[in-house]
């Protein structure tokens, strides 16, 4: 049994893609919103009804890939749409809106078996932490054996959870992370504090890095926040990703 979500405007959502319902999957429906991607478990496979909206469903496609999920994106689609949708979107798959049950069955069983990573999406290496237990972006140095952290050389008076925050964002960069796994991951599970917690130390981060490197903590806007790596130092991974698959 494959873990599916649904993702769907529709205020019928059985009957988007008819045939789910004949399969024997566990099938979750979520919103079709920005913020349902930080509800999907890592190990689904994201079924997206482009049917309507393919500007939304474009869109989600993007932030998806932006937020570092690698789960697999099988567009639904009436035939209109496939003049449309191109490598671009990073998709798994395709399936129109009536397709049987045994072609939706076989679409699904070549997604799991390729993998979770879409055709045209790259790894990213930023972020990776070194033997010596540092983490570089751009001129920023994460220490995290040390518990400190530097920009430009200079080192960074960060207070315990300001740093913890930091560590944690840069150790997953480019993906989105709500208040609320913020505070579960940096404050832990017996912290009863709300989440304005991680608005004041987001702040507080920004203002310490400075306005050169305060943008790396970006805002996704009603979901949380994400860590961008200086633009620099995503060029430096792009081009060791190719060089290793050359």
């Amino acid at each position: 049994m494959t873990d599916l979500t649904l993702m769907t405007s529709a205020s019928d959502p059985a009957s988007v893609l008819p045939s789910l319902a004949l399969l024997s999957h566990r099938v979750r429906v979520l919103p079709m919103d920005a913020a349902s991607l930080v509800k999907m478990p890592e190990s689904t496979v994201l079924f997206l009804d482009a049917r309507d909206d393919l500007a939304t469903a474009k869109t989600l496609c993007r932030l998806i890939h932006a937020s570092g999920l690698s789960t697999p994106i099988v567009l639904i689609l009436t035939e209109g749409g496939f003049t449309v949708v191109n490598s671009q979107w990073g998709i798994a798959d395709v399936v129109v809106a009536n397709a049987s049950p045994a072609e939706v069955e076989g679409r699904l069983r070549l997604v799991t078996e390729r993998g979770n990573t879409p055709s045209g999406v790259q790894s990213n290496t930023v972020g990776a932490q070194d033997t010596d237990g540092l983490i570089r972006c751009g001129d920023l140095v994460v220490d995290t054996n040390g518990y400190t952290a530097s920009l430009h050389g200079h080192p960074i008076d960060l207070a315990y959870k300001e740093f913890e925050l930091l560590k944690y964002l840069v150790q997953h960069p480019g993906r989105v992370f709500t208040r609320a796994q913020l505070l579960q991951e940096v404050w832990g599970y017996d912290y009863y504090g709300g989440t304005r917690t991680v608005d004041v130390h987001v702040r507080r981060l920004r203002a310490k890095l400075g306005g050169e490197y305060e943008h790396v903590i970006g805002t996704v806007r009603n979901v949380g926040y994400r860590f961008d790596p200086p633009e620099d130092d995503k060029d430096d991974s792009a081009a060791r990703a190719n060089a290793a698959q050359g």
